[in-house]
């Protein structure tokens, strides 16, 4: 999100605007934690993971009280526009927020789960994956060298994004997401005749969210068919920090410019993302209300590979 961050403050002064900053999410709004952003004060950002501004849930922003507060310090500060960068929740409160309290709000993707409908990749998606690749890939060596399963737990609550294309770049063996029915037995199956045939490990992708269970129940439900010996892992919350990616610090920067040219233009209640490769602009209902499907593809070709 810093390389979003970054982007908006710079163009924003380019067109002379001025900029503030408001730390930790809406709740900033509400306290008035808010300060005006310069051009140095986002330099040397754009290589660090997270956000230099703060983020947390609020859940006094979810009642009018708290978005008149939030309302009375944009009035305030005489701030007559909002950036937001977040996932659906994020969305739906931004969207909330700009009917009860008429204010001019446009959005940022900012999620590792990529489940936001408007845009092909959500800012933290390519970190999230690649830094759980790392993990997968050093896994892997253990797992050769020790002859055994291993079931890999990658965040994916509601999502399997993450799940899929770790799966496909790691070369698992298997790959159990929210989106398609999972088949222990079947999986089982698998195990057994790559055992037969001489393999000496397996990789399993696991969702967290995945409706057979999360990586140990899975794994459980697994060995009691094929009596294998196996070791879980659970990435959890490595995934959501780190130095972003090239691809993650480009994309970050075009939304971010996006984002101020859409205020510009008078584009309100949307959110700025990209698709195939060109900049697009979603109401923000959309965003959260439509599902973003899985490509299906990755799905087939993950299991074709692993043949």
């Amino acid at each position: 999100m810093n390389a979003a961050i970054r982007a908006v403050v710079r163009t924003a002064l380019h067109h002379r605007i001025k900029v503030y900053g408001v730390k930790h999410g809406f709740n900033g709004l509400i306290n008035d934690d808010i300060v005006e952003m310069r051009r140095g004060s986002v330099a040397n950002i754009i290589q660090r993971g997270g956000t230099i501004l703060g983020t947390t849930r609020s859940a006094e922003f979810e009642t009018d009280i708290g978005m008149n507060k939030a309302k009375e310090t944009l009035d305030r500060h005489k701030i007559d526009a909002l950036i937001v960068i977040g996932g659906d929740g994020t969305m739906r409160g931004a969207h909330e927020f700009a009917k009860k309290c008429s204010v001019k709000i446009i959005g940022l993707p900012g999620t590792i789960d990529n489940d936001l409908y408007g845009t092909d990749f959500t800012i933290g998606f390519d970190t999230a994956v690649n830094t759980a690749l790392e993990a997968v890939d050093r896994i892997r060596d253990t797992a050769t060298s020790l002859e055994r399963l291993f079931f890999i737990e990658v965040m994916g609550r509601c999502a399997g994004f993450i799940g899929l294309a770790v799966g496909l770049a790691g070369g698992a063996e298997e790959v159990f997401v929210p989106e398609t029915p999972s088949d222990i037995h079947a999986l089982a199956q698998k195990i057994n005749e790559s055992i037969k045939k001489g393999k000496k490990s397996n990789i399993v992708i696991v969702s967290e969210g995945d409706e057979a269970g999360n990586a140990f129940t899975i794994a459980e439900k697994v060995k009691a068919i094929v009596e294998e010996d196996y070791r879980v892992a659970v990435l959890g919350y490595i995934q959501r920090g780190g130095t972003p990616t090239a691809h993650e610090r480009i994309l970050a920067s075009k939304l971010g410019y996006a984002a101020v040219c859409g205020l510009t233009k008078k584009m309100f209640g949307c959110m700025v993302g990209e698709v195939n490769n060109k900049i697009v602009y979603t109401p923000f209902e959309k965003t959260y209300t439509r599902k973003k499907k899985v490509d299906p593809t990755i799905y087939k070709i993950t299991k074709i590979l692993s043949e």
